[in-house]
């Protein structure tokens, strides 16, 4: 596999999650609106779960759903993402593997990102992920330098302005619409906020 490059809309969400359930392990699925075939380009995520993460009922009718919406909206997933409630522990579950294996399955270049909750800090100066890559039949660690986060420092703020304002609130995973079905899941407010701080005239690109 090649190259694979992290948006900041699908960073600051991931982030954002974790953050909001910082005493849960937390996942989603990594989506991409670039063709299959050359540098991965994560572009957006859907934040999944906070509880009950090996419960595969619950995974499935995510995974239905999100891509019956990706199919609405020119979109693929490309990846899964999970965030351990031990910070010290960034290694791939069981569970983690499982839903990879099964994304793997509909995309060659799949990814696992792992969190790593101990190095979740807004001051921290390299993103705080793991990434995984399958080989075979394993997944492998991925070299670094293949991965991309552009305007990190940009990225980064934004992530921060969202937490001290109060807006990772925002955020909708799959478990909170399931118990709210008014509640959306696809995070429309949450990305036209993220799209807004973002934006040139807010002096970041």
């Amino acid at each position: 596999m090649g190259e694979v490059e992290l948006s900041c809309l699908a960073y600051v969400k991931m982030y954002l999650h974790g953050c909001l359930f910082p005493r849960c392990s937390v996942n989603g699925l990594l989506l991409s609106s670039s063709p299959a075939g050359g540098t991965v380009c994560v572009t957006d995520c859907v934040p999944l779960l906070h509880s009950h993460l090996p419960l595969a009922p619950i995974t499935q009718l995510a995974l239905t759903q999100v891509d019956v919406w990706c199919a609405q909206t020119q979109q693929r997933i490309v990846g899964y993402y999970q965030a351990n409630a031990c910070v010290s522990d960034n290694s791939p579950t069981p569970c983690a593997l499982k839903i990879a294996d099964k994304i793997a399955e509909q995309c060659n270049n799949a990814v696992l990102l792992m969190i790593d909750g101990g190095k979740m800090s807004p001051d921290y100066r390299v993103p705080p992920i793991v990434m995984y890559e399958r080989k075979d039949t394993r997944w492998t660690l991925k070299d670094k330098h293949t991965i991309m986060l552009r305007q990190w420092e940009e990225t980064r703020e934004i992530a921060s302005q969202l937490l001290d304002s109060g807006d990772h609130s925002l955020l909708v995973d799959f478990d909170s619409h399931l118990d709210d079905i008014t509640r959306d899941w696809t995070n429309q407010k949450l990305n036209a906020k993220i799209a807004e701080l973002s934006s040139p005239a807010n002096g970041n690109v």
